[in-house]
Formats: C-alpha cells, structure tokens, sequence
C-alpha cells in the first residue's frame, strides 16, 4: 500500500462512526401537515355531564368532516353523533360543527380543541410526514372516552 493509499484508508475507517451515526433529512411534522379534507369515524363510551360514579357508560359514536387549514385552525363541514348525551339513543346531525384550533409537535403528536361550549379537545398522532392519517383520542369533556382515526379525503 503506498502513501496516498494509506491516507485514504485511514480518512475512511476515521468517517465509517460519522456515517453510521448520519441520518438523511427527516422530515417533521408541524401544522401545515394537516391539510385539507378529513373524515374522523369515532367510537367509545360516555356518561352524562355530571353523572356519579358508578353510573354505566353507554356507546357513542361520532362521523365527522374536519377541514384543516394548514395554518393551526380547522372547520367542521359535516358532523354526526349518536348518543351524544348518554343513554337517550338519539342522533344529532347539526349543519356544521364547531370551528377549531389544532397544533403539532415535531415528533409528529398534537391537539384539537374545538372552540364550543365544551371546548373538546382530543390528543392526536399524525402520520409522518404525510399526513395522510391522524389516529385520535378525546380527552375534554371528562364524561367521554372516545377513539378514532381521521383520514385525509381530499
């Protein structure tokens, strides 16, 4: 092995941790991963407000359309809920729902809260880096645990 041969040699055992330490530009999330048309599909449980402990938790689905602005703020087109307030077995199909708020972190999770009454809010995770999917559980208001997936439609 000559001279230059060896300084070669060297300069390559030297960057093989820097190599294997490099990642290629991962790409984050942030608000303007979330854009455009949704349809959220939500089921779980819920209790009336102010319900005591004990009383039984009854099914409650929800089909929504959000729209996300790319900006941090969202509408609500179409909405659908069954048995939105316990055990009453009704639908409710308002013409559109409440406008909202949503943030993302880098690590691509986040939150909804929609600016009503109850301001709803919901834990999110987004699909990285697309965007395509937000997998989402609501955490306001307290007398709910509801689940579900969005997923980008338009």
């Amino acid at each position: 092995m000559n001279h230059s041969q060896w300084k070669i040699a060297v300069a390559i055992v030297l960057a093989l941790p820097m190599l294997a330490t490099a990642h290629p530009d991962k790409k984050k999330c942030n608000v303007d991963t979330l854009k455009g048309q949704y349809v959220l599909s939500a089921s779980g449980f819920t209790r009336p407000p102010g319900s005591a402990p004990n009383t039984p938790w009854v099914p409650k689905a929800i089909i929504e359309v959000l729209h996300f602005n790319g900006d941090g703020t969202l509408t609500t087109p179409g909405v659908a809920i069954a048995n939105p307030f316990g055990d009453l077995g009704n639908v409710a199909l308002p013409p559109a729902g409440a406008p909202g708020t949503y943030s993302i972190n880098d690590d691509c999770s986040g939150s909804v809260e929609f600016l009503d009454a109850n301001h709803v809010t919901w834990k999110m995770f987004v699909d990285s880096p697309e965007g395509h999917a937000v997998w989402m559980l609501q955490t306001n208001p307290a007398n709910n645990v509801i689940q579900g997936m969005a997923k980008r439609v338009q």
